[in-house]
């Protein structure tokens, strides 16, 4: 994971500059360079994956124009060969040194031929052009916003932003800007007509493009390991993985010290794979005293997205400290693909589709940004095989009353898909559990705990209603809040809403976000 500034300004001197790109230095800790340009400054801190000599460092140049990209750029390696075929050279073996030729060949077409995550400021002298643009998901991120002066700055974060400008507004996914003017290249999301495959064809599909996902992912100069929560979903991915290596690969797994649904079972599938396995226990006092630095690398009031970052940031934190592997494989964006527990409430078809591209288009503000926080505040890189463009546009093709649960189990399609010998039979089809429950109910239970020992129910009222945007509306709703002023203040509009079931279905007119307040949990928390 990188960290990548730019600033279209002549107001602000290059220390001030690099002190708000290093604000981030966890994200980019092997270097940081900034550039002065004819637009204005550029910096970039390096997280070296791909490419690992000092040759590989950016912003690149050529002439005048100038890329700083954090970002993947999978199959770059074809792509390479065929610039150097048309007389392009290089100087190093990084993926993001080819943008620029790419760009020379495409122009501002070039980021819809990008089988990539990346987050990209490009500057183009000839037409004087300053172009900034993100992945279709947003798996990547970047921010913008404009300081007194007028002058538009662009950052991977946040808080890279904070004081230097106004406002604070996430980068639309799916979207280039160039010369003050935003434009969506593509919405992943949208289904202009299903595909009229048969079902034997969708699963073989479905099977196929992941398993082509994550093998691209594995493509890396750095170590790489794998986030496995003993759910079907982290678990397919180290299968795939297991399999495409054919070698142990490393596998972690977190849990609470009382009550840790996961760990069994992630220990089950470690096992079958013959994975390298470590586990990483907490307790109450570790839950607690991370939930100040969560929320201050998170950027989020947001409830589920705070929870379930808990556990992620710290077994990323036992990663970075005790093992020397960069790059981590993670199971994010399946729920918003087939479903999730409360989807089985989806009063129709269309309603699940409208849902489902709801969540897609979303996805950035919640568990887009809870793994790439969680996993670069770390010194780590975050890869998504469920968020692979081919993969995403082939399941939301599909005719939703397929994906629909009538099965009697969730996530039929994609269970169904892996059958076989890539999973035991009772992790492929186990319930569903969500990560923040799954590290154990009491951490959420502890959390809940603690909050109610802050307020009372008058500060509760009093503090809560100095709200307009985003009301919270429980005391740890509030206390996240608090947090998130102290350093976001005033920014609270960066994030859409609280992520939670959708209100208006039967079933699911709830006031908590973890599935455990759903009528159909049932076996999901054994």
């Amino acid at each position: 994971m990188c960290c990548i500034m730019g600033y279209a300004g002549r107001d602000l001197s290059r220390e001030q500059f690099e002190a708000y790109l290093l604000r981030t230095a966890s994200r980019g800790p092997d270097d940081h360079r900034v550039a002065e340009t004819e637009f204005g400054l550029l910096g970039f801190g390096r997280l070296a994956i791909m490419g690992l000599t000092d040759a590989g460092m950016q912003p690149f140049f050529r002439g005048a124009d100038c890329v700083a990209c954090n970002g993947e750029l999978y199959g770059f390696r074809t792509a390479k060969k065929e610039l150097e075929a048309e007389g392009y050279t290089f100087a190093s073996d990084s993926d993001c040194e080819i943008i620029l030729p790419l760009y020379y060949k495409y122009g501002l077409d070039m980021f819809a031929h990008l089988d990539a995550e990346f987050a990209m400021i490009l500057y183009d002298s000839r037409r004087k052009w300053l172009i900034a643009a993100r992945d279709p998901i947003g798996i990547r991120p970047l921010f913008y916003g404009y300081s007194k002066s007028g002058a538009i700055a662009f950052a991977s974060e946040a808080k890279n932003l904070v004081g230097l400008v106004q406002k604070i507004y996430p980068f639309p996914i799916g979207s280039y800007y160039c010369n003050g003017r935003f434009v969506r290249y593509c919405d992943i999301a949208d289904t202009p007509a299903y595909n009229r495959d048969d079902m034997p064809e969708i699963l073989t599909n479905i099977r196929e493009k992941l398993v082509a996902g994550v093998d691209k992912r594995l493509d890396a100069d750095a170590p790489v390991g794998f986030l496995l929560s003993g759910g079907l979903d982290s678990s397919l991915v180290c299968a795939i993985a297991a399999k495409k290596l054919n070698k142990p690969i490393r596998t972690f797994a977190i849990g609470m010290d009382t009550d840790a649904i996961d760990l069994k079972y992630a220990r089950q599938t470690a096992e079958y794979l013959g994975a390298d396995h470590t586990e990483v226990i907490i307790d109450r006092d570790k839950v607690i005293a991370a939930l100040e630095e969560v929320v201050a690398m998170l950027g989020t009031w947001d409830i589920t997205t705070i929870r379930a970052s808990v556990g992620m940031y710290l077994v990323c934190k036992y990663i970075h400290e005790h093992t020397d592997i960069r790059v981590l494989l993670t199971g994010e964006i399946s729920d918003e693909l087939f479903g999730y527990k409360y989807t089985d409430f989806a009063p129709s078809t269309a309603a699940f589709q409208v849902e489902s591209q709801k969540r897609i288009r979303e996805l950035f503000m919640y568990d887009v940004l809870r793994a790439d926080r969680s996993i670069s505040v770390n010194s780590l890189e975050a890869r998504v095989p469920f968020g692979d463009l081919d993969f995403v546009r082939y399941v939301m093709s599909i005719d939703p009353a397929r994906k629909l649960n009538t099965y009697g189990k969730g996530k039929y399609l994609l269970r169904k898909a892996f059958e076989g010998d890539w999973l035991p039979e009772n992790i492929l089809w186990r319930e569903k559990a969500a990560f923040s429950d799954a590290v154990g109910h009491s951490m959420v239970d502890d959390i809940k705990q603690y909050a109610e020992t802050l307020y009372t129910d008058q500060e509760f009222a009093e503090k809560s209603g100095r709200y307009t945007y985003a009301r919270p509306f429980t005391k740890e709703s509030l206390l996240y809040r608090e947090l998130f002023e102290q350093y976001y203040p005033g920014q609270a509009e960066m994030i859409a809403d609280y992520w939670m079931p959708n209100r208006a279905w039967p079933g699911c007119d709830v006031d908590d976000p973890s599935a455990r307040v759903l009528k159909n949990y049932g076996d999901s928390g054994k």
